[in-house]
């Protein structure tokens, strides 16, 4: 039930003591407002990393060679090879946990400085992706026109290419149609079937994909003199298959097939995206634990002040308490009246900082949404619910416990001892 009488005690002794209790309430506020904004924060930039990876397979794995590092079965140490064709069959024949496998080459450009594609007067450097369909469901682009390289291209060795979005702009001019037209990549002409720009902003192989063009892999090494070289697999496991299973089985299979040493690390280098993902998701639980404890501990401290500045006002209110326990107070109501006080400055001020801090970060989303660029530093910063709703169950148990050491000395005075005192 409300009691008016309670209420109208803990504002007028809150009052008394109005600009130490202004500045203790500050703490708490301050305290739970930087915990929110620390914590929304992360999760802002969080979401930006996930933003930029969350079309790529996440459990794939990428294989290159290297000269080897040891020497083997009578080849000397330095040794170059290559993959090639026929282990494209091997992998998938001898590793069940394969899902999907990707070989590519690549024909220069990108940071080469010589122009390796020409349309009319308009040329340009980019880097030239021999690929087959599946690359498209390890690292996807969308298509804005037209289509993806298919099996067909690479059973005829078509001559056709599909130009990322930054191609276009600086092959065709403004408003001219670029689908079904020709383009010369190193001298030989191929057709634009596709028009593509990137999903994923924060994960690129082989340098920018807006600047990229894909041709049929078989065609790249046909065209282009590559005989049956491969130049590095894309592969991901079975959802229920850790990459590193499908990682260990191919690189030890291709070391048997390029007679390399069982145990040369150089050799085949190689890249598990699963392993870096988890490391990235390890890397925010650390930022969230590191967030919590220094917000609770600034929490903290504005607590210990909510704690001094009760213990004061049980000091100057001696005499009412002492009147209190004389006029049959039991010790409980004593007790409920000084936590009750506490626990209300407490939650008070949290609850003014933690609407401020959830105010301000969706200031901070709305400017970043309208403002939106392709590769935002901050997503959607916030907090969940769950998380607010903890912060003020910790600020209601932070306020009891703050109350209890006044509470108990209030609960010692002893009814002749607080009517002496002046």
């Amino acid at each position: 039930m409300f009691d008016l009488d309670k209420w109208q005690e803990i504002f007028a002794a809150l009052k008394k003591n109005k600009v130490r209790t202004f500045l203790t309430a500050f703490g708490v506020f301050w305290g739970i407002f930087m915990l929110i904004i620390m914590l929304g924060s992360g999760r802002g930039l969080q979401n930006a990393v996930f933003e930029g990876m969350k079309d790529f397979a996440t459990n794939s794995v990428f294989m290159w060679t290297q000269p080897t590092s040891e020497p083997w079965d009578g080849f000397p140490r330095g040794r170059r090879f290559f993959f090639r064709n026929d282990d494209i069959q091997a992998l998938k024949n001898n590793i069940p946990e394969l899902a999907v496998l990707a070989p590519r080459l690549q024909a220069g450009g990108g940071t080469s400085s010589v122009d390796n594609v020409v349309r009319g007067i308009n040329t340009g450097s980019f880097t030239i992706n021999g690929d087959y369909p599946e690359w498209n469901l390890i690292d996807p682009v969308r298509l804005r026109e037209g289509r993806f390289i298919n099996p067909l291209d690479i059973k005829h060795n078509r001559k056709v290419a599909v130009i990322g979005h930054l191609v276009e702009e600086a092959l065709f001019d403004n408003g001219e149609k670029s689908l079904g037209e020709y383009i010369r990549i190193n001298g030989v002409y191929f057709q634009v079937v596709g028009i593509f720009s990137p999903l994923n902003s924060n994960i690129g192989f082989g340098g920018d994909k807006a600047q990229s063009i894909f041709i049929p892999f078989t065609t790249l090494q046909r065209t282009y003199n590559y005989g049956d070289v491969v130049g590095w697999f894309a592969m991901t496991a079975h959802d229920d298959v850790p990459a590193g299973v499908v990682e260990q089985k191919a690189r030890e299979l291709l070391k048997r097939r390029h007679r390399v040493a069982p145990h040369d690390q150089q050799a085949i280098a190689g890249f598990n995206m699963e392993q870096e993902f988890r490391k990235i998701k390890g890397l925010f639980l650390g930022i969230d634990v590191l967030v919590w404890i220094v917000g609770i501990g600034t929490l903290l401290a504005g607590v210990i002040g909510i704690s001094n500045i009760m213990l004061i006002v049980v000091k100057e209110r001696t005499r009412e308490i002492g009147i209190q326990r004389a006029l049959g107070a039991t010790p409980v109501k004593i007790v409920s009246q000084i936590i009750t006080e506490s626990v209300f400055l407490t939650t008070l001020a949290g609850f003014f900082g933690l609407a401020l801090a959830v105010f301000l970060l969706e200031v901070v989303n709305t400017l970043l949404q309208s403002g939106a660029s392709e590769s935002p530093i901050f997503r959607n910063p916030g907090v969940d619910f769950n998380v607010g709703m903890m912060a003020l169950l910790i600020l209601v148990i932070s306020g009891a416990v703050a109350g209890l050491m006044p509470a108990s000395r209030a609960i010692k005075i002893k009814p002749i001892d607080a009517l002496r005192d002046e």
